[in-house]
Protein backbone atom coordinates (compact mmCIF):
# COMPACT_ATOMS: atom_id res chain seq x y z
CA UNK A 1 0.00 0.00 0.00
CA UNK A 2 1.19 3.33 -0.82
CA UNK A 3 2.14 6.39 1.21
CA UNK A 4 -0.42 8.36 -0.77
CA UNK A 5 -3.33 5.26 0.07
CA UNK A 6 -2.61 5.48 3.89
CA UNK A 7 -2.21 9.09 4.19
CA UNK A 8 -5.94 9.24 2.89
CA UNK A 9 -7.31 6.49 5.03
CA UNK A 10 -5.93 8.39 7.80
CA UNK A 11 -7.71 11.54 6.30
CA UNK A 12 -11.02 9.10 5.87
CA UNK A 13 -10.77 8.13 9.54
CA UNK A 14 -9.65 11.62 11.03
CA UNK A 15 -12.88 13.50 9.25
CA UNK A 16 -15.52 10.88 10.63
CA UNK A 17 -13.95 11.36 14.29
CA UNK A 18 -14.57 15.11 13.69
CA UNK A 19 -18.44 14.37 12.39
CA UNK A 20 -18.48 11.77 15.31
CA UNK A 21 -17.05 14.59 17.74
CA UNK A 22 -19.74 17.53 16.31
CA UNK A 23 -22.62 15.55 16.48
CA UNK A 24 -21.75 14.51 20.21
CA UNK A 25 -21.47 18.03 20.99
CA UNK A 26 -24.53 19.20 19.48
CA UNK A 27 -26.07 16.66 21.18
CA UNK A 28 -24.95 17.47 24.80
CA UNK A 29 -25.61 20.93 24.51
CA UNK A 30 -29.49 20.46 23.00
CA UNK A 31 -29.77 17.67 25.77
CA UNK A 32 -27.83 20.30 28.41
CA UNK A 33 -30.52 23.06 27.58
CA UNK A 34 -33.90 20.97 27.91
CA UNK A 35 -33.02 18.39 30.99
CA UNK A 36 -33.38 19.14 34.15
CA UNK A 37 -32.45 17.72 37.37
CA UNK A 38 -35.06 15.54 39.43
CA UNK A 39 -35.77 15.65 43.13
CA UNK A 40 -34.53 12.08 44.13
CA UNK A 41 -37.19 9.70 46.29
CA UNK A 42 -38.22 6.15 46.82
CA UNK A 43 -41.87 7.28 46.69
CA UNK A 44 -44.05 6.71 43.41
CA UNK A 45 -45.62 9.77 42.21
CA UNK A 46 -48.92 8.12 42.58
CA UNK A 47 -48.56 7.51 45.90
CA UNK A 48 -48.30 10.96 47.11
CA UNK A 49 -51.47 12.20 48.87
CA UNK A 50 -53.95 14.85 46.84
CA UNK A 51 -53.24 17.35 49.93
CA UNK A 52 -51.35 20.61 50.10
CA UNK A 53 -47.30 20.67 50.01
CA UNK A 54 -45.76 22.68 53.07
CA UNK A 55 -43.75 25.48 51.68
CA UNK A 56 -40.81 24.33 50.15
CA UNK A 57 -41.42 20.98 49.11
CA UNK A 58 -41.12 19.88 45.87
CA UNK A 59 -42.14 16.34 44.38
CA UNK A 60 -41.85 13.31 46.17
CA UNK A 61 -40.86 11.35 42.43
CA UNK A 62 -37.45 10.91 40.58
CA UNK A 63 -39.13 11.45 37.42
CA UNK A 64 -41.49 14.13 37.61
CA UNK A 65 -40.02 17.60 37.24
CA UNK A 66 -40.79 19.71 40.30
CA UNK A 67 -41.89 23.65 39.55
CA UNK A 68 -39.15 25.85 40.65
CA UNK A 69 -39.78 28.26 43.24
CA UNK A 70 -38.28 31.41 44.51
CA UNK A 71 -38.19 32.74 48.24
CA UNK A 72 -41.65 34.59 49.26
CA UNK A 73 -44.01 32.78 47.16
CA UNK A 74 -46.70 30.14 48.59
CA UNK A 75 -47.59 26.49 47.85
CA UNK A 76 -50.29 23.74 48.13
CA UNK A 77 -53.80 22.95 46.23
CA UNK A 78 -57.25 24.50 46.13
CA UNK A 79 -59.66 21.57 46.15
CA UNK A 80 -62.19 23.93 44.66
CA UNK A 81 -59.78 24.54 42.02
CA UNK A 82 -59.88 28.41 41.51
CA UNK A 83 -57.17 30.35 42.81
CA UNK A 84 -56.78 31.80 46.47
CA UNK A 85 -54.41 34.98 47.74
CA UNK A 86 -52.22 34.22 49.91
CA UNK A 87 -49.76 37.08 51.49
CA UNK A 88 -49.90 37.78 47.84
CA UNK A 89 -49.94 34.39 45.92
CA UNK A 90 -52.00 32.50 44.24
CA UNK A 91 -51.97 28.62 46.32
CA UNK A 92 -53.17 26.52 42.98
CA UNK A 93 -49.47 25.06 41.45
CA UNK A 94 -48.57 22.67 38.74
CA UNK A 95 -49.39 18.86 40.29
CA UNK A 96 -45.86 17.14 39.54
CA UNK A 97 -48.25 13.94 39.94
CA UNK A 98 -50.15 14.04 36.62
CA UNK A 99 -48.50 16.93 35.13
CA UNK A 100 -45.09 18.06 33.01
CA UNK A 101 -43.86 21.57 33.01
CA UNK A 102 -42.13 23.73 30.70
CA UNK A 103 -40.42 26.43 32.11
CA UNK A 104 -40.38 30.17 30.61
CA UNK A 105 -38.23 32.58 31.42
CA UNK A 106 -38.24 36.21 29.71
CA UNK A 107 -34.84 38.53 29.38
CA UNK A 108 -37.33 41.11 30.74
CA UNK A 109 -40.89 41.16 32.23
CA UNK A 110 -43.60 40.60 30.21
CA UNK A 111 -47.24 42.36 30.03
CA UNK A 112 -49.82 40.37 31.38
CA UNK A 113 -51.83 41.35 28.67
CA UNK A 114 -49.62 40.24 26.40
CA UNK A 115 -48.98 37.28 27.70
CA UNK A 116 -52.72 36.84 27.61
CA UNK A 117 -52.93 37.78 23.80
CA UNK A 118 -49.90 35.55 22.61
CA UNK A 119 -52.06 32.66 24.66
CA UNK A 120 -55.29 33.02 23.24
CA UNK A 121 -56.21 29.44 22.86
CA UNK A 122 -54.22 27.45 24.32
CA UNK A 123 -55.74 25.33 26.44
CA UNK A 124 -55.09 22.06 25.11
CA UNK A 125 -52.18 20.30 23.43
CA UNK A 126 -53.92 17.56 21.32
CA UNK A 127 -56.72 16.05 24.15
CA UNK A 128 -54.61 16.85 26.46
CA UNK A 129 -55.57 19.84 29.34
CA UNK A 130 -52.20 22.93 29.78
CA UNK A 131 -52.68 25.41 32.42
CA UNK A 132 -50.60 28.09 32.53
CA UNK A 133 -48.91 29.63 35.61
CA UNK A 134 -46.39 32.07 35.99
CA UNK A 135 -44.17 34.63 38.44
CA UNK A 136 -44.50 37.93 38.71
CA UNK A 137 -41.72 40.59 38.83
CA UNK A 138 -42.14 40.85 42.45
CA UNK A 139 -41.77 37.24 42.84
CA UNK A 140 -45.82 36.17 43.35
CA UNK A 141 -46.99 33.14 42.12
CA UNK A 142 -49.87 33.36 39.59
CA UNK A 143 -52.45 30.50 38.63
CA UNK A 144 -53.54 33.57 36.12
CA UNK A 145 -52.40 36.28 34.50
CA UNK A 146 -53.43 39.52 35.17
CA UNK A 147 -53.30 42.59 32.39
CA UNK A 148 -52.02 44.95 35.10
CA UNK A 149 -49.07 42.92 35.89
CA UNK A 150 -45.46 42.21 34.48
CA UNK A 151 -44.48 37.82 34.66
CA UNK A 152 -40.63 37.08 34.80
CA UNK A 153 -41.47 33.62 33.63
CA UNK A 154 -44.09 31.48 32.52
CA UNK A 155 -44.78 27.43 33.24
CA UNK A 156 -46.83 25.35 30.93
CA UNK A 157 -48.29 22.49 32.68
CA UNK A 158 -49.45 19.57 30.65
CA UNK A 159 -51.08 17.03 31.91
CA UNK A 160 -49.80 13.16 31.67
CA UNK A 161 -52.64 11.50 31.09
CA UNK A 162 -56.41 11.25 31.11
CA UNK A 163 -59.13 9.15 29.75
CA UNK A 164 -57.62 9.79 26.10
CA UNK A 165 -54.78 7.82 27.15
CA UNK A 166 -51.36 8.66 27.85
CA UNK A 167 -49.58 12.04 26.59
CA UNK A 168 -48.16 11.56 23.54
CA UNK A 169 -45.24 12.25 21.37
CA UNK A 170 -46.95 14.15 19.28
CA UNK A 171 -49.05 16.15 21.99
CA UNK A 172 -46.02 16.85 23.49
CA UNK A 173 -44.47 18.41 20.01
CA UNK A 174 -47.22 20.55 20.07
CA UNK A 175 -46.53 21.64 24.08
CA UNK A 176 -43.04 21.94 22.84
CA UNK A 177 -43.53 23.84 19.98
CA UNK A 178 -45.62 26.68 21.83
CA UNK A 179 -43.70 27.07 24.42
CA UNK A 180 -41.01 27.75 21.97
CA UNK A 181 -42.77 30.22 19.87
CA UNK A 182 -43.48 32.00 23.37
CA UNK A 183 -39.70 32.08 24.35
CA UNK A 184 -38.61 33.22 21.10
CA UNK A 185 -41.32 36.11 21.16
CA UNK A 186 -40.65 37.13 24.05
CA UNK A 187 -36.68 36.47 23.90
CA UNK A 188 -36.85 34.08 26.87
CA UNK A 189 -35.24 30.18 27.77
CA UNK A 190 -36.81 27.66 28.14
CA UNK A 191 -36.49 24.45 30.31
CA UNK A 192 -37.92 21.18 29.94
CA UNK A 193 -37.93 17.46 30.73
CA UNK A 194 -36.67 15.50 27.96
CA UNK A 195 -39.91 13.82 25.64
CA UNK A 196 -38.61 9.85 26.40
CA UNK A 197 -38.93 10.92 30.24
CA UNK A 198 -42.24 12.87 29.48
CA UNK A 199 -43.54 9.51 27.48
CA UNK A 200 -42.97 6.86 30.27
CA UNK A 201 -43.96 9.17 32.73
CA UNK A 202 -47.75 9.35 30.79
CA UNK A 203 -47.59 5.80 30.31
CA UNK A 204 -46.58 4.83 33.56
CA UNK A 205 -49.72 7.20 34.56
CA UNK A 206 -52.05 5.99 32.27
CA UNK A 207 -51.64 2.31 33.55
CA UNK A 208 -52.20 3.34 37.14
CA UNK A 209 -55.32 5.19 36.12
CA UNK A 210 -56.53 2.47 33.97
CA UNK A 211 -56.82 0.03 36.73
CA UNK A 212 -58.66 2.23 39.26
CA UNK A 213 -60.93 3.33 36.55
CA UNK A 214 -64.58 2.15 37.07
CA UNK A 215 -68.40 3.15 36.55
CA UNK A 216 -71.55 1.46 37.24
CA UNK A 217 -74.66 2.63 35.92
CA UNK A 218 -78.20 2.28 35.50
CA UNK A 219 -80.66 2.24 33.15
CA UNK A 220 -84.47 3.90 33.31
CA UNK A 221 -86.61 2.21 30.61
CA UNK A 222 -89.91 3.96 29.99
CA UNK A 223 -92.67 2.33 28.18
CA UNK A 224 -93.21 4.61 25.66
CA UNK A 225 -90.87 7.79 24.98
CA UNK A 226 -91.98 11.20 27.08
CA UNK A 227 -91.54 14.74 26.66
CA UNK A 228 -87.83 15.64 28.03
CA UNK A 229 -89.86 18.84 29.77
CA UNK A 230 -91.86 16.16 31.80
CA UNK A 231 -88.85 13.73 32.93
CA UNK A 232 -86.67 17.35 33.41
CA UNK A 233 -89.40 18.48 35.88
CA UNK A 234 -89.79 14.99 37.34
CA UNK A 235 -85.88 14.90 37.63
CA UNK A 236 -84.94 18.24 39.53
CA UNK A 237 -88.62 17.78 41.52
CA UNK A 238 -85.87 14.92 43.40
CA UNK A 239 -82.75 17.76 43.50
CA UNK A 240 -81.19 17.20 40.16
CA UNK A 241 -79.43 20.35 38.82
CA UNK A 242 -78.31 21.43 35.12
CA UNK A 243 -74.75 20.94 34.42
CA UNK A 244 -74.16 21.09 30.51
CA UNK A 245 -75.79 18.72 28.48
CA UNK A 246 -76.74 16.53 31.74
CA UNK A 247 -78.28 16.79 35.21
CA UNK A 248 -76.43 16.05 38.04
CA UNK A 249 -76.70 14.52 41.72
CA UNK A 250 -74.74 17.22 44.09
CA UNK A 251 -73.34 16.50 47.21
CA UNK A 252 -73.48 18.60 50.47
CA UNK A 253 -70.41 19.82 49.27
CA UNK A 254 -71.61 20.81 45.94
CA UNK A 255 -69.84 17.73 44.40
CA UNK A 256 -71.09 15.68 41.54
CA UNK A 257 -72.24 12.63 43.05
CA UNK A 258 -74.06 10.98 39.81
CA UNK A 259 -75.34 11.94 36.53
CA UNK A 260 -78.79 11.79 34.67
CA UNK A 261 -77.92 11.38 30.70
CA UNK A 262 -80.12 10.58 27.93
CA UNK A 263 -79.15 7.47 26.55
CA UNK A 264 -79.31 8.31 22.77
CA UNK A 265 -76.67 11.37 23.99
CA UNK A 266 -78.92 14.36 23.91
CA UNK A 267 -79.03 17.14 25.81
CA UNK A 268 -81.05 16.93 28.54
CA UNK A 269 -82.69 20.17 28.41
CA UNK A 270 -86.37 21.24 27.39
CA UNK A 271 -87.97 21.37 24.19
CA UNK A 272 -89.65 19.11 21.92
CA UNK A 273 -87.62 16.43 22.32
CA UNK A 274 -88.63 12.86 23.97
CA UNK A 275 -87.13 9.85 24.82
CA UNK A 276 -87.48 6.91 26.65
CA UNK A 277 -84.45 5.83 28.05
CA UNK A 278 -82.47 7.72 30.12
CA UNK A 279 -79.00 6.72 32.44
CA UNK A 280 -78.05 7.02 35.85
CA UNK A 281 -74.10 6.90 35.97
CA UNK A 282 -72.04 6.60 38.95
CA UNK A 283 -68.55 7.58 37.70
CA UNK A 284 -66.42 6.20 40.83
CA UNK A 285 -63.10 7.86 40.58
CA UNK A 286 -64.93 11.41 40.19
CA UNK A 287 -67.24 11.43 42.62
CA UNK A 288 -66.69 11.80 46.31
CA UNK A 289 -66.20 8.64 48.40
CA UNK A 290 -69.49 7.90 49.90
CA UNK A 291 -70.55 4.43 51.86
CA UNK A 292 -73.53 4.67 50.43
CA UNK A 293 -72.34 6.04 46.75
CA UNK A 294 -74.43 2.80 44.84
CA UNK A 295 -77.81 3.31 47.28
CA UNK A 296 -77.83 6.21 46.86
CA UNK A 297 -78.14 6.20 43.70
CA UNK A 298 -80.19 3.31 43.73
CA UNK A 299 -82.72 5.05 45.74
CA UNK A 300 -82.96 7.87 43.75
CA UNK A 301 -83.26 6.18 40.79
CA UNK A 302 -86.01 3.84 41.91
CA UNK A 303 -87.76 7.20 43.11
CA UNK A 304 -87.51 8.49 39.81
CA UNK A 305 -88.42 5.38 38.13
CA UNK A 306 -91.28 5.83 39.78
CA UNK A 307 -92.71 9.16 39.05
CA UNK A 308 -91.71 8.21 35.33
CA UNK A 309 -93.45 4.88 35.51
CA UNK A 310 -89.74 3.51 33.94
CA UNK A 311 -87.96 0.12 35.38
CA UNK A 312 -85.18 0.69 36.58
CA UNK A 313 -82.72 -2.17 35.38
CA UNK A 314 -78.85 -3.13 35.62
CA UNK A 315 -76.60 -2.77 32.72
CA UNK A 316 -77.58 -6.21 31.65
CA UNK A 317 -81.50 -5.18 31.29
CA UNK A 318 -82.05 -7.01 34.54
CA UNK A 319 -84.47 -5.74 37.18
CA UNK A 320 -82.18 -4.46 40.09
CA UNK A 321 -82.13 -7.20 43.11
CA UNK A 322 -83.46 -6.07 46.37
CA UNK A 323 -80.75 -5.45 48.58
CA UNK A 324 -77.61 -5.58 45.76
CA UNK A 325 -76.73 -2.38 46.03
CA UNK A 326 -74.97 -3.22 49.56
CA UNK A 327 -72.84 -5.67 47.96
CA UNK A 328 -71.98 -2.99 45.28
CA UNK A 329 -70.81 -0.57 47.57
CA UNK A 330 -68.77 -2.79 49.88
CA UNK A 331 -66.52 -3.04 46.31
CA UNK A 332 -66.84 -0.12 45.93
CA UNK A 333 -65.09 1.19 49.16
CA UNK A 334 -62.22 -1.08 48.23
CA UNK A 335 -61.87 0.83 45.42
CA UNK A 336 -62.01 4.40 46.80
CA UNK A 337 -59.19 3.11 49.35
CA UNK A 338 -57.08 2.17 46.37
CA UNK A 339 -57.61 5.58 44.46
CA UNK A 340 -56.77 7.48 48.04
CA UNK A 341 -53.54 5.28 48.48
CA UNK A 342 -52.60 6.11 44.79
CA UNK A 343 -52.68 9.49 45.56
CA UNK A 344 -55.99 9.81 43.14
CA UNK A 345 -58.55 10.43 46.31
CA UNK A 346 -62.05 9.61 44.51
CA UNK A 347 -63.89 13.90 43.59
CA UNK A 348 -60.32 15.23 43.98
CA UNK A 349 -58.75 18.07 41.89
CA UNK A 350 -56.30 15.94 40.54
CA UNK A 351 -58.88 12.71 40.00
CA UNK A 352 -61.12 14.79 38.18
CA UNK A 353 -58.01 15.86 35.76
CA UNK A 354 -56.71 12.38 34.98
CA UNK A 355 -60.10 11.00 34.53
CA UNK A 356 -62.02 13.63 32.29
Amino acid sequence: MSELQIGLIALGVLFILLVLGFNWWQDHRVRRKMQVHFPGSEQDPLLGDDKPRPQGSTASSPSVMAMRREPGMGSGSNETGVPVADDGDDQQEPDPACEVVIDIRFGAPVRGADLQSALIGFHKAGRKAVRVFAETDTQRHRARLRPDESYVSLQLAVLLANRSGPLTAIEWSQAWSRAQDLSERFEGTMEGPDQQVVLELAARLDDACAALDTQVGLTLSMPAPQPMVQIIGAAQSLGFVADGIRLVWLSEQNQVCFTLLRADGGAMETGTGVTDRLYLLLDVPCSPADPRAFGRMVDVGRDLASRLGADLVDDHGKPLVEGAEASIDERLQVLFQQLDQAGLTAGGDRALRVFA
